[in-house]
């Protein structure tokens, strides 16, 4: 059987920047070959959105406009570690239907990808911790590919269905995951209308349509990003290790301040089961007492505890 002869250069362009529109494009035939180069058409917006920080140098800082990009930085890492890690990821609680797509909708927004896609990698990162096959392992990758560069690959840019099957089944939670650039955009625009309002009707405020689209989208969003991923790139590295894990997880007091409860990695990777990461009543998890509070309004239900056996294995 012939061999088909290898696709020009320009549709491989072509289709990478389909993808940031239509996460559900097929992906390019040597994606296999290749699949481990940075995708430089998947890099250039990435950089822009670092880039488009700078534009607090043009439109200035308000009070409004730092209020609004820390409430976006607190909603969105919740929705991201309650309900991205903790619960499309790991199962550790039961939500109703809207309330498991208003979550999702709202981590949307943090450009970390749809639920879909975050849960089936880091599924696979708990089945291959810190061994070759993690693709964020600072161990094994070193800390730059493992904090921003492993994302930026070809390989790492499909969903794999086979590891999220009882997510798959949701037609809107995959519409979410195809379409991953809706969401954000939508709250671009909602921004700047915010911003534009208030300018007109409360002058006093110092505020206006792209000082919050500055602060409140690409500030709070490229900050939210690389906090998050600080539990790839060093909570494998530096803090204490209070259970003997096949990976590197390390506990980091200060992380899990940063990541509402992240940081207890090492506490995670040995019992990845409940929907609390702070085992000891003094270990902060801001993202468990945001659960408990939704459990107490019906929200949220059947939150897995840390059972009694983990416990007993701990070394302090």
């Amino acid at each position: 059987m012939p061999v088909p002869a290898p696709l020009p250069s320009r549709f491989h362009a072509l289709a990478s920047i389909r993808r940031w529109f239509d996460a559900g494009t097929t992906p390019e035939p040597d994606d296999i070959d290749q699949g481990d180069r940075l995708d430089l058409v998947r890099v250039a917006p990435f950089v822009a959105m670092h880039m488009a920080c700078l534009g607090v140098l043009w439109v200035g800082v308000s009070a409004t406009a730092i209020a609004v990009a820390a409430a976006l930085y607190a909603v969105r890492m919740f929705a991201i570690t309650a309900f991205y890690h903790r619960y499309f990821s790991h199962r550790t609680f039961r939500a109703s239907r809207p309330v498991q797509f208003a979550f999702a909708l709202i981590g949307a927004s943090s450009v970390q990808r749809g639920p879909l896609w975050w849960a089936a990698h880091h599924r696979h990162h708990h089945a291959n911790a810190d061994l070759p096959l993690d693709p964020h392992s600072p161990g094994v990758h070193g800390f730059w590919r493992s904090h921003v560069g492993w994302f930026l690959t070809r390989r790492a840019f499909g969903t794999d269905l086979s590891r999220v099957p009882d997510l798959a089944r949701y037609p809107e939670l995959r519409w979410l995951d195809r379409y991953d650039i809706a969401v954000p955009v939508a709250l671009a625009l909602a921004l700047y209308g915010l911003g534009s309002f208030l300018q007109h009707v409360a002058p006093s405020l110092g505020t206006s349509a792209m000082q919050l689209v500055v602060w409140g989208f690409f500030v709070s969003t490229i900050v939210l990003f690389h906090v998050s991923v600080t539990i790839n790139s060093l909570a494998h590295r530096f803090g204490s290790r209070r259970f003997d894990t096949r990976d590197d997880s390390r506990n980091n007091a200060l992380l899990a301040l940063l990541t509402f409860g992240e940081g207890w990695h090492n506490n995670h990777h040995f019992f990845p089961g409940t929907a609390r990461q702070g085992f000891r009543w003094w270990e902060i998890d801001l993202t468990w007492y945001g659960l408990k509070l939704l459990a107490s309004v019906g929200l949220v239900h059947d939150l897995k505890p840390v059972p009694a056996w983990v416990l007993a294995r701990a070394r302090h």
